[in-house]
C-alpha cells in the first residue's frame, strides 16, 4: 500500500496500528495490522475517551487510540493514520495542525479492479465497498491535499513530497527548533 511505501522510504514515519471490531483475516496478526477488540471492549474505550477518532464503516467499528498517538508525536515522529473521512474530521478537531491528505483512485473502474484483485470479498461486498466509495469521495474537499494513485511509484513521491514539506511548517519547526529560537530571540 501507499502508506506502507511512505512509512518505509522516509525517516521519522510511523504508521498508527488502529483498534477494530471485525475479525481478523488470515495472515493478519495482533499490533501488527489491527488491535482487535469485541464490542463491548471497543465500546469501553469510547466511553473512556481513549481514541483519537473512531468511525462505523460498514458493519464494523474502527478506532486510533488517541495515547499511542500522543506517545509517538512526542518522539518527533510524524504519524499517519489510515482512517476514512468520519474520522479525520474528529483529528482535525482534536489536532488543529495535523495534515490530511486524501488519496483518489484514477477511476471508478480501477477501484473496483483493485477490490477485486484482493479476492476476499463478495459480489455485495464489493458493491456496498464502491458506494461507500463514492460517498466517501464527496468529502475530498475537508482535506488539506489530494493524490490521485494512478501511478504508485509516483504517488510514493508526491506523499513524501508532502510529508517533508510538512516538517518546514511553523508549528513543526517552532517544537523542534525551541532551543535555537530561545537563543537567538534572547
Amino acid at each position: 500500500s501507499l502508506v506502507r511505501a511512505l512509512s518505509e522510504s522516509l525517516v521519522g514515519v510511523v504508521v498508527s496500528v488502529s483498534h477494530t471490531t471485525r475479525p481478523r483475516r488470515p495472515r493478519e496478526q495482533e499490533g501488527v495490522h489491527y488491535h482487535f477488540v469485541d464490542d463491548a471492549r471497543f465500546q469501553d474505550m469510547v466511553d473512556a475517551g481513549e481514541f483519537l477518532e473512531y468511525a462505523q464503516v460498514f458493519d464494523r467499528r474502527y478506532g486510533t487510540a488517541r495515547a499511542s498517538v500522543q506517545h509517538k508525536l512526542a518522539q518527533g515522529l510524524d504519524v499517519i493514520l489510515e482512517i476514512d473521512w468520519q474520522g479525520a474530521r474528529q483529528v482535525r478537531q482534536n489536532l488543529p495542525h495535523c495534515l490530511s491528505i486524501f488519496i483518489l483512485p484514477p477511476s471508478r473502474q480501477a477501484l473496483e479492479q483493485r477490490l477485486r484483485a484482493r479476492a476476499q470479498d463478495s459480489e455485495e461486498t464489493i458493491t456496498g465497498r464502491m458506494r461507500a466509495a463514492v460517498q466517501e469521495m464527496r468529502h475530498y474537499d475537508e482535506f488539506d491535499y489530494l493524490v490521485v494513485n494512478d501511478d504508485f511509484n509516483q504517488a510514493v513521491e508526491t506523499l513524501k513530497v508532502i510529508v517533508l514539506a510538512s516538517r518546514q511548517r511553523l508549528v513543526s519547526q517552532a517544537i523542534a527548533r525551541l532551543e535555537l529560537l530561545g537563543t537567538l530571540l534572547a
